[in-house]
């Protein structure tokens, strides 16, 4: 059994004296595992750094086995990420949400193709690396069959003025349906209703609602978690929001200041 493909590295673990096991997730085959002999070797090193782009050849004599890894270099994205320690705590979450709840062995092209957006974004779009965080949990939701339903009010069926999510179905809520249960009922930000990015474009979008939409996103996350990967921690996407809860806070007591009448 052989097959081709190219892929980003998840994660890699030592094994024996010389090699590694590499989680990836390729275009076409989806995550893989595969043993990478001499991986812990100064040449292979550098490139088995969880985020790098590479050209993956699997061989296994049967397909159900481990099977082994050549690995080549295409893009060296972990490199880019190294200095922004932001985009850093982002690319890791990414990588650890990928390697925990992606099923072995389904392809899943477009969620390929968006992790590749995104991490284009954590390199060169530091400003809205976060937003695109989000839109891209809310994918990798409905790639794992969580998806949310977004179109309409669960209780009434309207298609506008939806404000909130009920955190047991993951159907929208309008403001008027929700208002009496408020405080039971996740935020929904604007920018996670509309397809895409050019739909935001006359609306900004505040630190307030990436916050929102991350925490909206990370509920279902963790929900699913939870239920197939129990005792499993979020532990790099924890830190991630720690970072932008930081980065946040001076533009998020400002409108607070503003928004208090006294």
């Amino acid at each position: 059994m052989q097959w081709t493909d190219s892929g980003l590295i998840l994660s890699v673990r030592k094994h024996g004296e010389n090699s590694v096991i590499i989680h990836a997730f390729s275009r076409e085959k989806g995550r893989y595992a595969g043993l990478v002999r001499g991986g812990v070797g100064r040449r292979l090193r550098g490139i088995l750094q969880p985020g790098n782009e590479v050209e993956l050849t699997w061989r296994s004599r049967l397909a159900d086995q481990l099977g082994s890894f050549t690995v080549e270099a295409r893009k060296s994205r972990a490199s880019m990420l190294f200095d922004t320690p932001g985009a850093l705590a982002g690319g890791s979450s990414a990588l650890s949400l990928l390697d925990i709840v992606l099923p072995e062995r389904e392809a899943h092209a477009t969620l390929y193709k968006a992790t590749l957006l995104l991490f284009d974004a954590l390199a060169d779009a530091p400003d809205i690396w976060p937003l695109l965080l989000a839109r891209w949990e809310l994918g990798l939701l409905g790639e794992i069959g969580y998806g949310l339903d977004l179109s309409s009010c669960a209780a009434t069926g309207a298609t506008s003025g939806l404000v909130y999510v009920s955190p047991k179905s993951g159907r929208a809520v309008s403001r008027e349906a929700g208002a009496p249960y408020h405080d039971k009922l996740l935020p929904l930000p604007g920018f996670l209703r509309a397809r895409k990015l050019d739909e935001d474009a006359g609306e900004e979008v505040s630190p307030g609602d990436i916050l929102d939409g991350l925490m909206l996103t990370g509920y279902f996350v963790e929900k699913f978690i939870s239920e197939h990967h129990p005792g499993v921690h979020l532990s790099a996407r924890g830190r991630m929001m720690t970072v932008l809860k930081r980065r946040y806070a001076p533009e998020l007591k400002e409108k607070s200041r503003e928004n208090d009448p006294t």
